[in-house]
């Protein structure tokens, strides 16, 4: 017995691969091994043969499993070892550029939007995107007869049979934002609100989701004419020009009066649009004197305020600005677009560093 003992543990010290070792296991220890054919022995054996001969084998068989445990294991921290020698990676390594993440060009342009307006003293106001049909459509002073009310453009939430209770939409702009921000604060105010609205439209130009910001300014004695530097300001910096020609357009929305539609002059020379110079006209925002009932809604006596307002897509400015030429890429997802017209984490937009890259 102890010639076996010192065979298989040579053996099992020599093995040099996990396949070798199982071979070695079944030829002592499987049914037909060495050792388990001499464990059958013992039934065949005297009492004072088998005190003997038993724990001889049981402790050979013990033995055994133990050297054969300990080899695989040695064998596993080998070839663990000899892996992470061929796969080593020097972490501190700078990161790959490809994996850097990058900013949305929505997200970018919103907070190059907000600079702007910032520095221009308007603070930002938020609200639900969830409103009832009273902050989103009557406090506006849009009547119930009024297209934008239709559910083939605004999208209302379900009602249970016999709810009574107000509608609630989708909001369809970020005027109801300046309703609450009217409430809450009173006059004076100088607000901007951007953020997500939702309308039932959905084509290269427009999206059932898209984004908003609206100004609001209310005071004493506010006009058009402050209207038009704010706007003139703001185009300046936002396309990073020296000058640049505002056209404003008659036109009728139900919560400005008067009201008007601003056009900026430029050129499309070469595909390329460059803002404050050619022969072009551009359609950018729609703008007005805050309504008296709008005024009265929020809170705001028309007798003593007046003020402004205004609203854009930021969408549609991120288009023009960087070139972008379809809305519905804004929302696919391609990682290969975002790499395109992303921007670096880093890159921060002010007015003293420059809004874009």
């Amino acid at each position: 017995m102890s010639d076996l003992r010192e065979t298989y543990l040579k053996a099992i010290a020599g093995a040099g691969d996990e396949a070798t070792l199982e071979a070695l296991r079944v030829q002592a220890l499987g049914k037909k091994g060495e050792i388990s054919l001499a464990m059958r022995e013992l039934g065949r054996m005297s009492a004072e043969e088998r005190q003997e001969a038993g724990p001889r084998l049981n402790a050979l068989k013990d033995e055994i499993n133990s050297a054969l445990a300990a080899k695989k294991q040695g064998l596993a921290d080998a070839a663990l070892d000899e892996r992470l020698r061929g796969e080593w990676l020097d972490v501190t390594l700078p990161a790959r550029p490809r994996r850097q993440g990058t900013i949305h060009p929505v997200s970018q342009v919103t907070e190059e939007v907000t600079a702007i307006f910032a520095d221009m003293g308007f603070a930002v106001a938020e609200g639900p995107q969830i409103e009832s049909d009273w902050y989103n459509f009557d406090a506006l002073n849009i009547p119930g007869h009024h297209p934008a009310r239709a559910e083939m453009d605004t999208f209302y939430t379900h009602r249970a049979d016999g709810d009574d209770r107000p509608p609630h939409v989708l909001r369809t702009h970020t005027s109801p934002v300046q309703i609450r921000a009217m409430q809450m604060q009173g006059a004076p105010i100088r607000v901007i609100a951007p953020g997500r609205v939702y309308r039932a439209d959905y084509d290269q130009t427009h999206t059932p989701m898209f984004h908003q910001v609206e100004g609001l300014a209310i005071d004493r004695d506010i006009s058009m004419a402050n209207l038009k530097w704010v706007l003139e300001e703001f185009v300046k910096a936002f396309f990073e020009v020296d000058a640049v020609d505002l056209r404003f357009r008659a036109s009728h929305f139900p919560f400005t009066e008067p009201s008007a539609e601003v056009d900026i002059r430029c050129s499309w020379e070469g595909g390329t649009l460059k803002v404050g110079e050619g022969d072009d006209w551009l359609e950018i925002l729609g703008s007005g004197m805050v309504h008296p009932h709008v005024l009265r809604a929020g809170g705001i006596d028309p007798e003593q305020w007046q003020g402004f307002a205004f609203g854009m897509g930021i969408d549609r400015i991120a288009m023009l600005k960087y070139g972008i030429p379809d809305l519905r890429a804004f929302f696919d997802s391609d990682l290969r677009w975002l790499r395109h017209y992303g921007f670096s984490a880093l890159d921060q937009p002010t007015l003293h560093g420059g809004l874009s890259r």
